[in-house]
């Protein structure tokens, strides 16, 4: 049976028929010939009981070092490079077929690197690292190229080096289904992260902010579900004790209908705060440091608890919705010596009280009893890497789970961990949610620019443009799902939008 490329799919060429060599190469072949195989393959000794074999593979060990001891002699064993730096990267989103920007940075200048896959030669003219130790280059995918993390080889030479880079090859989805969805978008504000809608209010807040530390712009927006206009706004206070006009940015968003308010995370300052859902108006600013990286904030009622991730911890914040207090947070083991559950999206079952959240790193789910705050199970997601979205179905009790290092949604049995399905849905996998009215999980696709819709089964029913970089989406309980996107630069007219997506009867 023949093998195939790793990274191409396509057969390898045939080997060409065996050759009778004459000379020393003849008189190898020959004795070799009369070697019992079983002795190479498992390094048995030879019994004297076999003086015939034996010689014989004296004999072949001494003419093979014969042969080999000249190319032994000249092989490039010079000085190696013991302070090696460098590292390559693939700028960009790279398809089958496509053409991908390969970066290099932190080489020794005129450095010449060269880059395989399964043995195949990728660039066959060397990159050459400049004064500064850095190159750019461009190089072809195969078109057939299967969509996986693909380890690359980087040999370096003058001085040498080498190294392994993943090169992550994602699924190209064509655009699908459109005819069977509305859509509805408008414009917002600059840097839209995350949605939520209050059945309370028949409103969706959203949480934006921009740029990196100071941050001095950022918005919580109330908007009309039906016209998608702004009918409220606030801009977060600034942080006290700096004077470079840093403001307390929101980035995740949830809502407590039961109290009237919106909860969102204040990630730049590991913290939280919480704001009145009719204007707006801020009711508290817990202290920085409260909650670590805090990214996604949830409110489970009957609990009168707001739960936070932590990003890089093992633990999500609690609050008390009531008093506005912080309690003992919930503390998840991964069970993997050496590596810390890092929680990123959080995805809340009310009727069965289980919380529900994926690890970054270790690629987990984790459930959590809201009543107890203790974790249920913590279950391996194969097939996933970097996990960062998550959504529940009640009805099948499966969970969604969206992994942007490997562009796919797994779909988990919650009872038995068994893997219902994985689909690739597009590059930068980044978020899911779960609407229940149609039964559909819609994913967004960061990367990609897609939101793609799923059945429970995984089954692919549509994938849809939704301008740049999709980040997050939230559904009303009605059929209804709102995504929010960011943008490529102030000008561009795909940016910073709400979209109202719904299936047709």
């Amino acid at each position: 049976m023949r093998t195939t490329d790793a990274l191409t799919g396509r057969p390898p060429p045939r080997q060409p028929a065996p050759t009778t060599h004459t000379g020393l190469l003849g008189l190898i072949e020959k004795t070799l010939s009369i070697i019992d195989t079983e002795d190479i393959m498992f390094a048995r000794p030879v019994s004297l009981a076999r003086p015939r074999a034996a010689h014989a593979l004296a004999s072949a060990a001494l003419l093979g070092s014969l042969l080999l001891a000249p190319a032994l002699h000249a092989a490039p064993f010079t000085q190696p490079d013991g302070e090696f730096t460098g590292r390559v990267f693939a700028a960009g989103t790279a398809l089958p077929g496509s053409e991908v920007t390969i970066n290099g940075q932190g080489f020794k200048p005129g450095q010449r690197v060269t880059l395989s896959r399964g043995g195949q030669v990728l660039n066959a003219t060397a990159y050459v690292a400049d004064a500064e130790g850095n190159f750019s280059a461009k190089l072809t995918l195969p078109a057939d190229a299967v969509p996986a993390r693909h380890p690359v080889v980087v040999e370096v030479a003058n001085p040498d080096a080498a190294a392994v880079f993943d090169l992550k090859i994602s699924p190209n989805v064509a655009l699908s289904g459109e005819k069977d969805f509305n859509s509805q978008s408008a414009k917002l504000v600059q840097g839209l992260y995350q949605a939520a809608y209050s059945a309370k209010s028949n409103a969706v807040f959203v949480a934006a902010a921009v740029g990196r530390p100071p941050v001095t712009s950022s918005h919580l927006v109330k908007v009309d579900p039906k016209s998608l206009k702004i009918t409220a706004q606030s801009v977060p206070a600034k942080v006290e004790g700096r004077d470079d006009g840093h403001v307390y940015a929101v980035y995740g968003v949830g809502v407590d209908d039961d109290k009237g308010t919106v909860w969102v995370t204040n990630t730049r300052d590991n913290t939280a705060a919480v704001y009145n859902q009719s204007d707006l108006s801020l009711v508290k600013q817990f202290e920085r440091g409260a909650a670590a990286h805090s990214r996604d904030v949830i409110v489970a009622s009957k609990q009168k608890k707001a739960y936070v991730s932590e990003v890089g911890a093992p633990t999500l914040a609690v609050f008390s919705t009531e008093t506005l207090t912080a309690l003992p947070k919930v503390q998840i083991d991964s069970g993997i010596r050496g590596e810390d559950f890092s929680p990123m999206s959080l995805a809340l079952d009310a009727d069965s009280n289980r919380l529900f959240t994926v690890s970054m790193g270790t690629s987990q789910l984790a459930i959590i009893d809201t009543t107890t705050d203790k974790v249920l199970k913590v279950v391996k997601v194969p097939g996933a890497v970097s996990a960062s979205g998550v959504a529940f179905d009640p009805k099948t009790n499966r969970a969604f789970i969206a992994s942007q290092g490997s562009d796919n949604v797994v779909i988990l049995d919650v009872n038995s961990g068994a893997v219902v399905n994985t689909v690739g849905t597009g590059a930068g996998t980044l978020n899911v949610v779960f609407e229940p009215v149609k039964s559909l999980a819609y994913v967004s696709n960061r990367g990609a620019d897609t939101l793609t819709v799923l059945d429970v089964d995984g089954k692919i029913v549509a994938n849809l443009p939704v301008g740049s970089f999709p980040n997050h989406a939230q559904v009303d309980g009605k059929g209804n799902v709102f995504v929010v996107n960011k943008a490529r630069g102030a000008e561009d007219p795909k940016g910073d939008h709400i979209t109202r997506v719904n299936k047709r009867r």
